[in-house]
């Protein structure tokens, strides 16, 4: 009983961050709750520093905390094998992501966005750093931007 409390209140502090997959509804709520939106071009099932990205920065307590009060999280995700193939619909909203953003077919390419869509910094590939130093990296350019 004492093991099935101890899951259930880590996982009530611990949120994980919410991904969105369509544009269009994060620079709605982007607008509404005066966030910045953090796009992330990514290929989750072949894209080595994809995945490690995810797993050592976006997964990481201090990018979370802060992407739940300041940011908007997109992934446009391109997996390849067919297992994780997107529905039709969803690849076309990341093909027409990736015309407007990440027209060099860049992985991983990550983008921080205003609320109407324009570049405001760009991290081509890894960013370089721990988890902590990414997290500066977008206070400073949150900070920036107001």
């Amino acid at each position: 009983m004492r093991f099935l409390f101890l899951i259930l209140f880590s996982g009530f502090f611990h949120s994980t961050a919410i991904w969105q997959t369509d544009i269009e509804k994060a620079k709605q709520a982007a607008h509404t709750e005066h966030k910045l939106i953090l796009l992330n071009f990514s290929g989750s099932d072949w894209c080595g520093p994809c995945i490690r990205l995810h797993k050592e920065i976006f997964d990481a307590a201090v990018f979370e905390k802060f992407a739940d009060d300041k940011l908007v999280l997109v992934n446009a995700d391109f997996p390849r094998l067919k297992k994780n193939q997107l529905s039709k619909e969803q690849q076309q909203k990341n093909d027409q992501l990736a015309d407007a953003y990440n027209r060099d077919g860049a992985f991983p390419l990550t983008l921080l966005l205003d609320a109407d869509g324009k570049v405001l910094k760009k991290w081509d590939g890894m960013p370089k750093g721990s988890a902590d130093e990414f997290t500066n990296q977008l206070k400073a350019a949150v900070d920036a931007s107001k």
